[in-house]
């Protein structure tokens, strides 16, 4: 089995350990109807984004289901 020729200094390791952090998302709020939503994305209430319509919102039930 292979095995480390050297030791991992303690600051390589640490370097290494610097990317392994928690990301938050923050919400930014619609324009439109002022809820809550993703940066860069449409918004899942009124299906806005930019101030256009871009997922048409349909209030029927598909068939079938």
């Amino acid at each position: 089995m292979p095995v480390p020729k050297k030791k991992t200094s303690k600051a390589r390791r640490d370097k290494r350990r610097a990317q392994h952090k928690l990301h938050v998302e923050t919400a930014s709020f619609c324009p439109q109807c002022k809820s809550p939503k993703l940066p860069h994305r449409a918004c899942p209430k009124c299906g806005t984004y930019k101030g256009r319509e871009v997922v048409p919102l349909s209030t029927e039930p598909k068939p079938g289901k």
